[in-house]
């Protein structure tokens, strides 16, 4: 599963498609730093990160399992089995991963006007995993093997993502990632007391996110 977990990044990679995302991350963190952060509000500004970030890991999940063509991915099924799920599922993650690291590096870098506390850098990282964990979640299911149409996928993924911040503003942000969850408490200074509470929707949904993602994929190849 490794040789194909890297074959798929490589692919992705070559066929340019990647740098899509890439410019729209690089573009987010400009405006988000447009100017720096002042001292005491880099907890705010991480977490507005971690959740205005969420989309564009979205896309790039979904770009890189659309990159394979249909009758590569038919061989790789035959051949591997369900390892060739994991290996696109797992190719997604480390290459959300991977600019997940540049969201955390920019700030560090240019964004911030005094370097935070670990606690503050540590709780970032943490945010922006699980940013990575619900938008490989949500570019998977829209992928072309569960949704073919383009237009269709498009829709869902913005349309998926407008309802996590709907759900998120409401009395039942449970029922989704709370996203405005984290961008509030980290405002206010609660994030620290509520990341408890706020972890396990933020885990559960992505996790049955990709469980539903691989039970399609079962009738979808």
């Amino acid at each position: 599963m490794t040789a194909l977990t890297r074959f798929r990044l490589a692919a992705y990679v070559r066929s340019h498609r990647a740098f899509q995302p890439l410019v729209g991350l690089l573009a987010v963190l400009a405006i988000l730093y447009a100017s720096r952060v002042p001292k005491g509000s880099e907890l705010g500004a991480l977490a507005d990160s971690a959740g205005i970030l969420l989309p564009v890991l979205a896309w790039a999940a979904r770009g890189l399992l659309d990159n394979e063509p249909d009758e590569q991915r038919a061989i790789a099924l035959s051949a591997r089995g369900t390892r060739e799920l994991y290996a696109g599922l797992a190719a997604a993650a480390l290459f959300n991963t991977a600019l997940v690291v540049i969201a955390l590096v920019w700030p560090l870098l240019v964004g911030f006007e005094e370097r935070p506390s670990v606690p503050v850098i540590l709780t970032g990282v943490l945010l922006h995993l699980l940013a990575v964990l619900a938008g490989t979640a949500l570019g998977a299911l829209t992928s072309r093997p569960v949704m073919p149409s383009p237009a269709v996928s498009t829709t869902v993924l913005i349309g998926g993502y407008m309802a996590t911040l709907a759900l998120s503003t409401s009395r039942a942000s449970w029922l989704s990632v709370p996203v405005m969850d984290w961008m509030r408490a980290a405002h206010h200074d609660e994030l620290f007391a509520r990341l408890p509470a706020l972890l396990a929707p933020s885990l559960l949904w992505p996790v049955l996110g990709l469980a539903a993602y691989a039970w399609l994929r079962r009738t979808r190849p």
